[in-house]
């Protein structure tokens, strides 16, 4: 786990999960956006991802790893004692639509990005066999860096990249379907805390109105909704992520305003 600390006086603090595959590494740009508006950043790799997965070069971790991670996350952030956002994107995203019931560290506000609830983007119908047979098999996911993002600068950046890995075991790969069903089949609210959900018109891994569809069942008083015209899965990649990121922004400055945090 990680910290970056602004050098201004702080007003919150945000937590990034990122997606399957990558790393804390890809969210450079983001980071110091935050960091530059007075936000401390808690960020690391998922288990099994970044550094770690240049030895293993195959996803096998469990889920239950994820949410720890998580819960390890907050209880950084806690030590600033400012406001915490939690923020998660694709994969990342969808772990936090899991757990937030279950967090014993309150949060100001959650920022999710192209959550993974119904793939478009799938392995091959011969891996997708594979990952229903019981005896353990390797599945290649294949999302490759021209799908997630228009961004020729972080295509240039990250196309070579050897801690970007796809491989997957057919368990893991049956265990992200079963937190994908079991997040868009909840029948319980997210705590009733400010959201700001956000997806790409162009997404070619996953199926934006079933997150549009997940937060109308949410009983909020308070969520946004935005689906970004051109872009694609990675919104903090895009070439309008600048005006992504000045949203996002606006939305931790209205909740800091609406619990009473002078800015």
């Amino acid at each position: 786990m990680w910290k970056w600390e602004t050098e201004e006086k702080p007003k919150a603090v945000v937590i990034i999960v990122h997606s399957a595959y990558e790393h804390h590494r890809r969210y450079a740009w983001l980071i110091e956006k935050l960091r530059s508006s007075n936000c401390h950043i808690v960020m690391g790799d998922l288990p099994g991802h970044g550094e770690q997965k240049k030895s293993e070069s195959i996803h096998n971790e469990p889920f239950d790893h994820y949410k720890a991670y998580i819960n390890q996350a907050l209880q950084v952030a806690v030590s600033y004692d400012l406001p915490i956002f939690i923020m998660g994107h694709g994969l990342g995203a969808t772990l936090l639509m899991k757990v937030m019931r279950k967090l014993e560290i309150e949060y100001a506000g959650v920022i999710l990005t192209s959550p993974w609830l119904h793939l478009k983007k799938l392995p091959s119908k011969w891996s997708n066999a594979l990952a229903r047979i019981p005896v353990q098999q390797k599945v290649n996911h294949d999302i490759e860096l021209k799908e997630l993002t228009r961004n020729y600068e972080v295509y240039q950046q990250f196309v070579n990249d050897s801690a970007y890995q796809t491989l997957v075991t057919n368990s893991w790969y049956k265990e992200l379907h079963m937190l994908m069903r079991s997040v868009s089949q909840a029948t319980e609210s997210v705590p009733n805390v400010p959201i700001l959900l956000m997806t790409a018109e162009l997404d070619k891994i996953t199926d934006t109105k079933a997150a549009a569809d997940w937060l109308k069942n949410q009983e909020l008083s308070e969520y946004q909704f935005k689906e970004w015209k051109n872009c694609f899965h990675d919104l903090f990649q895009e070439p309008e992520r600048e005006e992504i990121f000045t949203y996002s922004h606006s939305f931790i400055n209205n909740v800091l305003r609406s619990i009473g945090y002078i800015i």
